[in-house]
């Protein structure tokens, strides 16, 4: 195992490495990583939604763990969680005495990165609190004391479910950045997932970051990157395809998008913003699940011809497995024939054309996330057809593969 020298390399270059350690043990997580990363960078608050099981609480903790010197927060909400639990207990000594006080080490009020699991879960006695420790990164003690002024840099939080009221609703609208999570859907990722449980993995490196490093470019480096007129006209009619389509975001948060995109050409190493930057912006623009996909198209089609088509692609994909599913129970014969006559040259047509996308996007230097993505549902969908319609042995399908 190494671990990186604390003076070595660039804040940036750090940040990339800890991306592409953490890519490599959490399978199909790249974009969700990025995502995480770049959200901290720009000083800015995450969501990960997605169901149980599916690494959200791992990933966060391992990525926090990377940035050395920093007070570190963490939390599983209920609705029954009170404000002093979150922001500091009472003094039992001190009231013992006549004092009334608070206890803040190892709480909210002193972290520098919080983790904050089921955070739709917020109690409505710690809702206000914690939506101003959120926005302004204040806590008003309950003694009615001075604000305190917390040196949150950014919150990671998650939730298997959407929020369901107007108080966690409020909450859901602080949160800039919001990341689906599924299951695995490339076969041969969850076939390594299942050996992973078996075989010992090698110690993975474990690069880190200071916490002065950090601050500094979140304040300092992150903001001097330059935004191009350019930009600002492709957020411009990106903003009107979304309108068109009933889309709607609030100034607000169009604006704190900024901060992201320049944080994620800081990662990048660039000066300035470019359009592949852009692409963050399928994890701001939505509100419902079933928006993402429309603002995901949208910004594709605007910024990466090769992701666009491939989203296209999908759509195929998407119809075959649906077909799959609404011919359980017929025939192997009426299902071979379904194979031989559609499924099977559809598929096989879509992959051989990701496979060419792919291969432009890289040697346009353009990112590949999206086409990757779509490639393992290709894979994952082949492999039902494989086996469920023609009854294929699984394990002869995955080593075809």
């Amino acid at each position: 195992m190494t671990t990186a020298t604390h003076g070595a390399g660039s804040t940036a270059a750090r940040l990339r490495a800890i991306g592409d350690e953490l890519s490599d043990r959490f399978y199909e997580r790249d974009d969700v990583v990025r995502a995480l990363v770049v959200t901290l960078l720009a000083g800015k608050h995450s969501l990960l939604l997605g169901p149980p099981g599916t690494a959200k609480s791992e990933l966060a903790r391992e990525l926090t763990s990377r940035v050395e010197g920093a007070s570190y927060w963490e939390i599983l909400l209920s609705k029954f969680t009170a404000p002093t639990r979150m922001f500091g207990p009472i003094d039992v000594a001190a009231l013992a005495r006549g004092e009334y006080r608070q206890v803040y080490d190892g709480r909210a009020t002193t972290a520098h990165i919080a983790f904050i699991d089921e955070i739709f879960k917020c109690s409505t006695a710690a809702l206000n609190e914690t939506l101003g420790y959120l926005n302004e990164r204040i806590y008003h003690p309950e003694n009615g004391g001075e604000p305190i002024h917390c040196p949150l840099i950014g919150a990671i939080t998650a939730s298997n479910e959407l929020p369901t009221g107007e108080d966690s609703a409020a909450i859901y609208d602080r949160l800039l950045v919001r990341i689906e999570v599924g299951y695995l859907t490339d076969p041969s990722n969850f076939a390594a997932l299942v050996r992973s449980a078996v075989h010992r993995a090698t110690p993975p490196r474990r690069t880190t970051v200071e916490l002065t490093s950090l601050q500094h470019a979140v304040t300092e480096e992150v903001p001097a990157v330059a935004v191009p007129e350019g930009i600002v006209d492709a957020m411009c009619t990106l903003r009107a395809a979304l309108r068109h389509r009933n889309l709607v975001a609030s100034d607000r948060r169009w604006r704190q998008t900024v901060r992201l995109l320049q944080a994620s050409a800081y990662l990048d190493g660039r000066p300035e913003v470019v359009e592949a930057d852009l692409s963050l912006l399928t994890h701001v623009l939505w509100s419902l699940p079933t928006e993402r996909p429309v603002v995901e198209r949208e910004v594709l089609h605007l910024i990466n011809p090769d992701a666009g088509e491939a989203l296209d692609l999908a759509d195929t994909i998407d119809e075959l497995e649906a077909q799959l599913d609404s011919m359980a129970g017929q025939s192997r014969e009426a299902l071979s024939e379904w194979v031989i006559k559609k499924a099977h040259g559809r598929l096989a047509m879509a992959g051989k054309r990701l496979e060419q996308l792919h291969a432009e996007a890289v040697g346009a230097g353009r990112s590949t996330a999206t086409i990757e993505r779509i490639t393992g549902r290709q894979r994952a969908v082949r492999v039902r057809v494989l086996t469920e319609a023609l009854g294929m042995d699984a394990s002869t399908v995955h080593a075809q593969l």
